[in-house]
């Protein structure tokens, strides 16, 4: 048997990030950023005020107080959007809105609340704006402004290639005037499902038969991890069919490959001859559970392809620890790690000696993390992967971890409520 370091490092070694589109900036959400972002200019361009007030000389307020105000003459307002065309001179102040560029001639904003003018009602002041105000409380050069270039300097690299584009990075992009960005592209990943024991999920059960569950599972990991799924349907144990599903997905452009069943030893040759007769494989036993089957290897023109478990939670899980690293190094992420946190066993945990991936239940307790199990851990029961929001990590060669035990979860969701 292979470790789980070993089989993730082969398969990522024959892993590359896509080549770059480019995208309008709202497609770019959740995508990798595949080109420095340098501003052509000043953010914000202009001087502007962090408050609504009265721009003003510094030094024309310096000993003002409650007890001893400092009178000034209003010579005009400007609001956000507009620019002013008259200058503070000494002993006036003109009446400010908060982004409205600063005034030639001040370097400070006095608030509304530190001036005589909140003695007046919104009303009164709405109505007959005040030709003086009285200030009283003192500011330095600089207070209650943003001046230009305090976000982004022109020039400045605003963002680095290889970040991940989230709200905030596309509102960065809005503000520098980016229409669209170049991202690296989403990998097109081939899903097949395998077994003369598979049924369509529109059809009534018969004897001997399950419905095709896993396709549908993976695909919505694909999604999820940010591939685009290509449902290829069920491959039967014959050798045309097999293959003939292989070759569509090649002609629809598929990146990646992810087949489920067929891997197993005692499963019928003829998935792994069609799969060593496409392409270059290896079928290994990987020292986890559930999860132990796993085939990884080269279709033609070097497209990977990842052979799953059939059992629903094998698949699940195997995904989690090789498929998905591999979409993401293809989606040109760097880390490729999924979230842990150490949580305290409620439970006992009972191990087959192999890596053991345990599904169970986080939750946040005044004392840190707590998990428990989410019961029957069967490879082939679903519900327990539905019901679990992570998966406990027991290393190989421990059988048995007590409750009250310090463990390593890998989580699955981050649940609203959990944060760290």
């Amino acid at each position: 048997m292979i470790s789980v370091e070993e089989a993730l490092a082969e398969i990522l070694s024959h892993v590359r990030p896509l080549n770059p589109e480019r995208v309008a900036i709202l497609d770019a959400l959740g995508r990798v950023l595949a080109e420095e972002v340098v501003s052509d200019i000043d953010i914000p361009p202009f001087d502007n005020s962090a408050m609504d007030g009265y721009a003003v000389r510094a030094a024309d307020v310096a000993g003002a107080s409650p007890e001893s105000p400092m009178r000034l003459a209003v010579t005009g307002s400007v609001a956000a959007g507009y620019v002013s065309s008259g200058r503070v001179e000494p002993g006036t102040a003109i009446r400010i809105m908060t982004g409205a560029p600063l005034p030639d001639g001040a370097d400070a904003v006095v608030p509304f609340e530190d001036t005589g003018d909140m003695d007046r009602s919104k009303e009164a002041r709405l109505e007959e704006p005040a030709s003086e105000i009285d200030v009283r409380r003192a500011v330095h050069s600089r207070d209650n402004t943003r001046p230009a270039g305090e976000d982004i300097r022109r020039g400045e690299v605003a963002m680095a290639a290889g970040r991940v584009i989230r709200p905030q990075e596309i509102g960065v992009l809005a503000s520098l005037g980016r229409e669209t960005v170049l991202v690296h592209r989403r990998p097109r990943v081939a899903i097949l499902a395998t077994g003369d024991e598979l049924l369509e999920i529109h059809k009534p059960l018969a004897p001997g038969k399950i419905r095709n569950s896993n396709e549908y599972t993976n695909a919505a990991l694909v999604t999820r991890t940010g591939g685009v799924p290509i449902r290829l349907g069920i491959a039967r144990d014959t050798r045309a069919d097999l293959t003939d599903k292989i070759r569509q997905g090649l002609e629809q452009g598929a990146d990646l490959f992810l087949t489920s069943g067929g891997v197993s030893v005692g499963d019928y040759d003829v998935v792994k001859d069609v799969l060593g007769t496409e392409g270059e494989m290896q079928f290994w036993q990987v020292n986890m559970k559930p999860g132990k089957p796993l085939a990884f290897g080269l279709l033609p023109g070097g497209v990977p392809l990842i052979g799953l478990p059939g059992n629903p939670v094998s698949a699940m899980v195997s995904f989690e620890q090789f498929a998905r690293p591999a979409i993401l190094k293809m989606l040109g992420h760097q880390d490729l790690d999924k979230p842990t946190v150490r949580a305290i066993l409620d439970e006992p945990l009972t191990n087959s000696g192999r890596r053991g991936f345990i599904r169970v239940v986080v939750a946040r307790r005044p004392d840190g993390y707590h998990a428990r199990t989410t019961g029957e851990q069967g490879s082939g029961v679903l519900t327990s992967m539905a019901k679990a929001n992570g998966l406990a990590i027991v290393h190989e060669g421990i059988l048995r971890v007590d409750a009250g035990t310090e463990v390593v979860v890998q989580m699955l969701d981050w649940p609203e409520g959990m944060n760290p």
